[in-house]
C-alpha cells in the first residue's frame, strides 16, 4: 500500500472516472531535434512551430548554440534557427552534457564526425551508462576517430575528420539513430553515402533532409530491404517546419483512455507516419476503437486527428517481431494495456529495449509483478497473462532515470484497485513537461511534481 500523501519527487497515481475531452499532445521529439540540427546546418532562417520543450529537445539546442547557431525561442511555440551551412560548425569552448538524451548524443556524433573539430560529450547517470559503439563503428570508417570509456560510453570525445568519406553501409540492427548519425556524417563526405536496411526504421530524416532541399534517394531491393543514399556537399536551405505531435507521447493518452471503460477522448494533429504507428496497429488487432480522421501532410510528415473509445475489453495477441522497429518506444505502454487485457499477449525481439534510458524490459517485469500482473520474462521477450481485469496495483515503482517506465505505470494506476506511486517523476520533463496537466485534465488522479518549478 502505497501512502497516501506525495511529496517532491514521488508521484502517486489513483482510480479514475472514465476519461474524456481533447488534448494537445506535445510535439514530436524526434522530429523536434532533427528540425534543430538540420536547421543549423542550412543557409538562411529556420522557423519551427510546434518544438517539443522539453529536456531533451533544450540539449539538442544549447548544443548547436555551443557550435555556432544562433537557436532562439520567440514564444508562442516559435523558435527560430539562423544556420552555419554544412562543414560550418565550430568546435564548443566546453564539454556539451546531453543530459538524458541518448538520441541528440548519437545523431550529434554524426554530424560532428563530418567537420574537422573535437568536442566531448557527457550526460547524466543514465545516458553515461548506454553503450555508443553502434554510431562508433560506421563514422570510424568515414574517417572520425573516438576517446571515451569501454564500449563507447561517455564521457566520449569525437574527433571529426577533415576529409570524410562516404561509405556502403549495412545496419546489423535496425536503428533510426545510427541510419541518421551516417546521413548527418555524409552531408559533407565526398561522395555519395548509402545504407542499407534489412528492415525500415523510422524515416524522419529522411523526409526533412528532402524538406531542406536535399536530394536523398530511398529504393526497396526486395524482402523488406532497402537502401538510403545521398551525396555530399549539398546545400541545404532554411525551411518553415511545422513539428507533428509526438504518437509515442500520444500512447499514454491512448492507453489510459482504452483500459478504463467508457472513455472517449480525441488527440489532434498527431503523426502517423507509417514507421511509427507500429503500437496503433497492435492495439486495433487486440480490438481497440481507435480511429484515424482528417489525414494529411503537413512539412512532410503525415498527420491525423486521433478518436478513442474504450468500448470493450482488449484481447492478448502474439506482437509480430517484424512490427518492433515501429513500436520500439512503446513497449512499455503496451504491457499496461496488455496487463488489463483478456488472455495472454507475447512480445518478442526485445533486447533492444534493454539499451534504452534503463533496462526497460527487466523494468516493466518487475514493476507488473509488484501490481500482481501474471508474466514470464527472457533475454528478449515479454509473456503477460492478462484476466480481462486491471491489476491490484499498491505498488512502488522504482524508474531508473526513465521516462517511459515513469509515464506508463502512473496510467497503470488510474485502473488498478490501489494507488501505484512512482519514485522519480523527473524525468517525465526529458519527452512531456505538461503529463500530469494534460493526464488529469482527461480525468486522471495523478498528484505530485515532476520538478521544483512545476504547477502541477
Amino acid at each position: 500500500m502505497v501512502q497516501e500523501d506525495s511529496y517532491f519527487g514521488f508521484i502517486i497515481s489513483k482510480k479514475c472516472a472514465p476519461l474524456s475531452g481533447s488534448a494537445v499532445i506535445p510535439g514530436d521529439k524526434s522530429i523536434s531535434h532533427r528540425a534543430i540540427m538540420f536547421g543549423a546546418l542550412a543557409i538562411g532562417e529556420t522557423a519551427i512551430g510546434g518544438l517539443l520543450e522539453g529536456e531533451d529537445v533544450f540539449c539538442t539546442a544549447a548544443a548547436m548554440r555551443a557550435m555556432g547557431a544562433k537557436v532562439e525561442n520567440c514564444g508562442k511555440g516559435l523558435w527560430r534557427v539562423n544556420g552555419v551551412g554544412i562543414g560550418g560548425l565550430h568546435e564548443p569552448n566546453q564539454v556539451l552534457d546531453m543530459g538524458n538524451s541518448g538520441t541528440s548524443t548519437r545523431l550529434l556524433m554524426g554530424l560532428v564526425g563530418g567537420h574537422d573539430i573535437s568536442v566531448t560529450f557527457t550526460g547524466d547517470a543514465s545516458l553515461v551508462k548506454r553503450p555508443m559503439c553502434r554510431v562508433m563503428k560506421p563514422l570510424e570508417m568515414m574517417g572520425a576517430r573516438f576517446l571515451g570509456r569501454s564500449n563507447g560510453r561517455l564521457p566520449l570525445t569525437v574527433h571529426g575528420a577533415k576529409d570524410l568519406l562516404a561509405i556502403e553501409y549495412r545496419l546489423p540492427i535496425a536503428s533510426a539513430q545510427v541510419k541518421s548519425a551516417i546521413m548527418l556524417a555524409g552531408l559533407n563526405a565526398a561522395g555519395r553515402t548509402t545504407i542499407i536496411e534489412d528492415c525500415p526504421t523510422r524515416d524522419h530524416s529522411e523526409n526533412m533532409l528532402r524538406h531542406f532541399g536535399a536530394q536523398v534517394t530511398v529504393d526497396d531491393i526486395g524482402n523488406g530491404m532497402r537502401t538510403i543514399s545521398l551525396c555530399g556537399y549539398q546545400e541545404l536551405r532554411g525551411r518553415e517546419v511545422v513539428i507533428p505531435r509526438d504518437p509515442s507521447s500520444a500512447a499514454f493518452a491512448i492507453v489510459a483512455a482504452l483500459i478504463n471503460d467508457g472513455s472517449e477522448i480525441t488527440l489532434p494533429r498527431i503523426g502517423i507516419n507509417e514507421t511509427r504507428v507500429g503500437l496503433y496497429t497492435t492495439l486495433k488487432e487486440m480490438g481497440a476503437n481507435i480511429e484515424f480522421v482528417n489525414e494529411r501532410i503537413e512539412g512532410g510528415e503525415k498527420v491525423a486527428d486521433i478518436l478513442v473509445k474504450a468500448e470493450r475489453v482488449l484481447n492478448g495477441i502474439d506482437v509480430p517481431e517484424y512490427r518492433v522497429p515501429s513500436m520500439i518506444d512503446e513497449f512499455p505502454i503496451l504491457a499496461i494495456a496488455a496487463s488489463c487485457a483478456q488472455g495472454t499477449t507475447k512480445m518478442t525481439g526485445l533486447k533492444e529495449l534493454r539499451l534504452k534510458e534503463s533496462d526497460r524490459l527487466l523494468m516493466m517485469a518487475k514493476g507488473l509483478t509488484a501490481c500482481g500482473v501474471s508474466l514470464e520474462m527472457g533475454d528478449d521477450y515479454l509473456i503477460i497473462n492478462g484476466n480481462g481485469k486491471a491489476p491490484v496495483g499498491g505498488a512502488h515503482i522504482k524508474t531508473a532515470l526513465d521516462h517511459r517506465i515513469a509515464m506508463s505505470f502512473l496510467v497503470l494506476g488510474s485502473v488498478s484497485d490501489e494507488p501505484i506511486e512512482i519514485d522519480d517523476g523527473a524525468p517525465i520533463k526529458t519527452s512531456f513537461p505538461n503529463f500530469i496537466e494534460l493526464m488529469n485534465g482527461l480525468g486522471c488522479k495523478i498528484t505530485g511534481k515532476l520538478g521544483v518549478n512545476d504547477n502541477e
